[in-house]
C-alpha cells in the first residue's frame, strides 16, 4: 500500500472550486491563520506530522514541456497534503472533532462539500477526492510524531544537563542526573513496529537483524 510508509500515512486530496470563488477562498486562507482559536485544535492532534493546503487556479498548472497541450479546465482546485500516524478513519475523525469550524471555512466553497459534520458524508467526500500516493518515502518508518517529539526533548535535556553538570561535584552530578531521568521518563523508550507494517519498515527490521548478526559474529 503506497500510502503507508512505516507508521506514517500520506493523504492527498484534490477538490474542485468554481473559478469565481477562488478569490474568496484565497481571502479565507489569508484570514484563518490570523484569527485566534480557529486552528488551535490542530495543536492537540499529536498524530499529525504535516498538513498543508494549496489553492491553484485553472490556468496555473505547470507545463514541463512546450509540446505539452494546455489544459482546458472547468474548475480551479484546492490541494490538501498531510502525513499522519494511525488509521485513515482515526485521522479524519480527529480532524472533524478538533477543528470542525476551521474545516468548514477552508472547504466551504469547494464543489459539493457536505460540511465536516456529520461524519459519513464528510468521509465519503474525502474518499471520493483522495488521490493515491504513488511513491512515499519515510526516513524513519518506525517513528511516530510523538517519537520525534520525544527525541527532540531528550536531545535538549541532554544538552542542558551537559552544561549544568560540567563543573558539578559528585553529589550534585548525581542529583542532576536523577532529575534528568525523572524528567525524561515519558520520553525514553524503544520504537516498535505498528500493527500495519509497510515494506520500508520491513527493510529496517531486516537491516537491524543483519547488523545484530554481524556484531554477534564479530564478538
Amino acid at each position: 500500500m503506497s500510502n503507508i510508509a512505516g507508521k506514517a500515512y500520506a493523504m492527498n486530496v484534490i477538490t474542485p472550486i468554481r473559478s469565481y470563488l477562488l478569490r474568496v477562498n484565497k481571502l479565507i486562507f489569508w484570514l484563518v491563520p490570523r484569527v485566534p482559536g480557529v486552528l488551535d485544535g490542530l495543536i492537540t492532534l499529536s498524530l499529525i506530522h504535516y498538513a498543508h493546503w494549496i489553492l491553484i487556479g485553472k490556468n496555473q498548472f505547470p507545463h514541463v514541456d512546450p509540446k505539452q497541450p494546455k489544459e482546458d479546465l472547468k474548475y480551479c482546485y484546492m490541494m490538501f497534503f498531510t502525513n499522519f500516524n494511525g488509521s485513515w478513519d482515526q485521522y479524519v475523525d480527529s480532524f472533524t472533532f478538533a477543528i470542525p469550524f476551521g474545516l468548514d471555512l477552508l472547504w466551504k466553497w469547494n464543489v459539493r462539500y457536505p460540511k465536516s459534520v456529520s461524519l459519513t458524508p464528510f468521509h465519503n467526500y474525502i474518499r471520493y477526492n483522495q488521490i493515491e500516493t504513488i511513491h512515499y518515502y519515510n526516513g524513519y518508518p518506525l517513528a511516530a510524531s510523538n517519537d520525534v517529539k520525544s527525541a527532540k526533548a531528550v536531545k535538549n535535556a541532554l544538552i542542558k544537563f551537559q552544561q549544568d553538570a560540567k563543573d558539578a561535584s559528585d553529589d550534585n552530578f548525581m542529583k542532576l542526573y536523577n532529575g534528568l531521568l525523572r524528567g525524561l521518563q515519558h520520553d525514553l523508550g524503544d520504537m516498535y513496529p505498528p500493527p500495519i507494517i509497510s515494506m520500508s519498515a520491513h527493510q529496517v527490521q531486516r537491516r537491524e537483524m543483519w547488523h545484530k548478526g554481524n556484531l554477534q559474529q564479530g564478538g
